[in-house]
């Protein structure tokens, strides 16, 4: 996996360590459609003798969808600043992921808490509502994706998350509020380059992994390179893509001239002092980048080293 918007400021992780969690997170069999068999057991259900975790669940203002979300929290004790915390989107396939020596090598660093939204079903994802609940609304005129799922819900679910979960999951405990970071794949990718480039200031990391930036959402590209330096500075984004190849639906999928401009653009604000970067493994599939990223993203937030984002952004 290439770092292509590698920088001194950025923490190194070694390739031991990633070869590690890649071998624990994703096998060779990564298909456009995600497997949706019903879900076993998870960490949770089976216990941890590095996390101990609790299960919350909450309804969208109009009734619709229902939210599953676990809260991981590290038997080891906190940091004086508070533990980081990571927000995992499609929070049902995120907790099928985690495994004891995932959490175990954690613990070893800083672990954060991790918390995985997810949704009241036995599958790993919730189609219709992540359609919904992880899109931004692109005009007035339409309102379903390419499979005729209603979107536009993003605005709607990021009130959700930042005003009743994230306070509901994070009382009493002991939260460092300088490293809260927010992941999602595909989708939910879109949804946190989406939140990355909103007013919210509650995020400071940002993982977006290969974001569906199709005909609709292209359109965050071009918001992405019109931003002020300055309001950015406090907040990370590192994006993560797999194989750029389009498949079959070339507009379900970002095209290869977007992608080009996505790169293009990070670079920019990475050589501007913003902290950026780019991680891309053309080996994997859009499918795999799920399973391939999210160790990423932990070892990332969990890292001792990571310093003040300030510093980073003169």
């Amino acid at each position: 996996m290439s770092n292509l918007l590698s920088s001194s400021k950025y923490p190194r992780i070694a390739p031991l360590l990633i070869a590690f969690f890649l071998t624990l997170f994703y096998t060779v069999n990564g298909y456009a459609r995600p497997d949706m068999t019903p879900l076993g057991p998870n960490i949770a259900d089976k216990g941890s003798a590095y996390y101990h975790f609790s299960v919350s669940t909450f309804d969208s203002a109009d009734g619709r969808r229902h939210y599953k979300v676990w809260t991981g929290v590290p038997d080891k004790s906190a940091p004086p600043s508070g533990y980081p915390v990571l927000y995992l989107l499609d929070g049902n396939a995120a907790m099928d992921k985690l495994s004891e020596p995932v959490l175990k090598q954690l613990s070893a660093g800083t672990p954060p808490i991790i918390v995985a939204v997810g949704y009241q079903t036995p599958l790993p994802f919730e189609v219709n509502a992540r359609a919904y609940d992880y899109t931004p609304p692109v005009r007035e005129s339409h309102h379903q994706d390419l499979h005729g799922r209603e979107n536009g819900g993003a605005q709607v679910f990021r009130h959700l998350l930042e005003k009743t979960i994230v306070p509901g999951v994070e009382k009493g405990l002991k939260i460092d509020p300088a490293k809260r970071g927010l992941w999602g794949h595909s989708y939910g990718g879109v949804f946190v380059l989406d939140t990355y480039l909103s007013s919210s200031s509650l995020f400071s990391r940002y993982y977006s992994t290969s974001p569906s930036l199709n005909r609709d959402y292209a359109v965050l590209v071009d918001r992405l390179g019109e931003i002020k330096k300055a309001d950015f500075c406090n907040k990370s984004l590192s994006l993560y893509e797999g194989d750029d190849t389009p498949g079959k639906n070339i507009k379900s999928e970002t095209a290869p001239e977007v992608l080009l401009k996505l790169r293009n653009t990070l670079a920019a604000l990475h050589n501007q002092g913003l902290p950026v970067s780019y991680w891309s493994d053309p080996l994997l599939s859009h499918g795999q980048m799920f399973n391939a990223s999210l160790p990423r993203a932990l070892l990332n937030i969990a890292a001792e080293q990571q310093s003040n984002l300030k510093s980073t952004c003169p």
